[in-house]
């Protein structure tokens, strides 16, 4: 039996593993993860952000302070796409893609496309307050990170006011 695969189907580009990109988010020191279930209010506020439901129940997370650290997974055209997201006082910090698996749309990775979400804050309407010039030929990769920095800052929002209020 003879099985042909197109070269790069499957394929994953790791530009830094998951765990790197935690640790260098907190100084080399990441503190212990912690996991926040997706349901009620949050889960619908969720769906909002994101245009379909979240397919996990629940997602981890790392906390310093004012500081999170996220590692969230969203569909760019056909295959998820890996992205870290750190928050800072409700402003993003540093976005990177962390493991691309789709077949085209890759300039996303690129430092000149993720430094635009930088001191990006969630809107009253869960949009993005800055403006994120897409790329020709990755609109759907752009839109999935997009999606992922929004949903990044409603969960940073919601895990840092629920302590606020404690």
């Amino acid at each position: 039996m003879i099985c042909a695969v197109a070269p790069g189907v499957g394929a994953a580009d790791v530009y830094q593993p998951p765990e790197q990109f935690v640790a260098e988010s907190f100084d080399g020191a990441a503190p212990a993860p912690q996991v926040l279930w997706l349901a009620g209010t949050l889960r619908a506020d969720a769906e909002q952000v994101l245009g379909h439901p979240p397919e996990a129940l629940r997602t981890r997370y790392w906390r310093r302070g004012t500081r999170t650290a996220w590692v969230l997974e969203e569909i760019g055209k056909e295959e998820p796409i890996t992205a870290g997201f750190v928050v800072d006082d409700g402003a993003l910090k540093k976005v990177r893609v962390l493991i691309y698996r789709e077949s085209r749309g890759w300039e996303v990775r690129h430092d000149f496309f993720t430094r635009q979400f930088d001191g990006a804050r969630l809107t009253a309407q869960r949009g993005l307050d800055s403006r994120i010039d897409n790329i020709s030929g990755a609109t759907l990769s752009v839109d999935a990170l997009q999606r992922m920095a929004r949903l990044a800052l409603l969960l940073h929002h919601h895990v840092t006011a629920d302590a606020a209020a404690s």
